[in-house]
């Protein structure tokens, strides 16, 4: 058996101390630490509750120039570590990586499409104030999964788009992003496109844009599994 210690080398981690675990939504949470080191918006960062487990890969959604790292998560019931992060309190140890990868924009228009908790990038992002000359589309089932969405709001107005495909109340779109942009009648063929969210949704809507005519070179993807 390897020890504590070879399991937190290999892996890259180290013990922080979680400063705020918040329900924002139910079974979704907003867990915090002290931010040590730098980041880029759109990186993602290795958590484990137990470095004898192997560490979940998540999304930063803090800005990258506040005091503390956020990261957005929702309780799956079967799952090794979501169960327990959801229990955790300010002052217990979590395990983490320093932030890593390649999932950022640069100036360029764009269009952001995430579903559910695949929204944290580019909340990251906006926070972080690189979000000029860019929309967010945001799908989800219910209303009340709309994270962030009064400060999204404010921040965004018109380039804040939401689609609820269960729930009508005249202000979101009743639909799906698919349906959302199937609707379209042409979508900016010079803008680059950002995916986050399941595998599903990212194979769906990548197909749907390049079937409206946008390059494929122009499409990135960041997959939550």
């Amino acid at each position: 058996m390897q020890s504590t210690y070879q399991n937190q080398h290999k892996h890259g981690l180290k013990a922080v101390r979680i400063t705020g675990n918040e329900e924002i939504s139910p079974n979704v949470y907003v867990i915090s630490w002290e931010r040590t080191v730098g980041f880029e918006p759109g990186q993602v960062i290795k958590i484990t509750a137990d470095p004898q487990e192997p560490p979940r890969i998540y999304s930063i959604c803090s800005g990258n120039k506040e005091d503390e790292f956020y990261v957005l998560f929702n309780v799956k019931p079967a799952g090794i570590l979501t169960p327990r992060l959801a229990t955790m309190k300010p002052g217990e140890e979590i395990y983490v990586s320093e932030p890593y990868g390649s999932f950022s924009c640069d100036e360029s228009p764009a269009h952001c499409i995430a579903t559910g908790t695949g929204i944290a990038p580019f909340y990251s992002m906006i926070r972080s104030g690189k979000f000029n000359n860019k929309t967010l589309i945001h799908g989800v089932s219910y209303a009340n999964q709309f994270y962030f969405e009064d400060f999204l709001q404010k921040e965004l107005g018109n380039r804040y788009i939401r689609c609820c495909s269960r729930e009508t109340n005249g202000v979101h779109f009743p639909g799906r992003i698919t349906e959302y942009l199937l609707g379209r009648d042409e979508l900016p063929k010079g803008d680059k496109y950002y995916l986050c969210g399941q595998a599903l949704m990212v194979v769906e809507v990548r197909d749907l844009l390049i079937q409206k005519g946008i390059p494929y070179g122009q499409i990135y993807a960041e997959i939550f599994f």
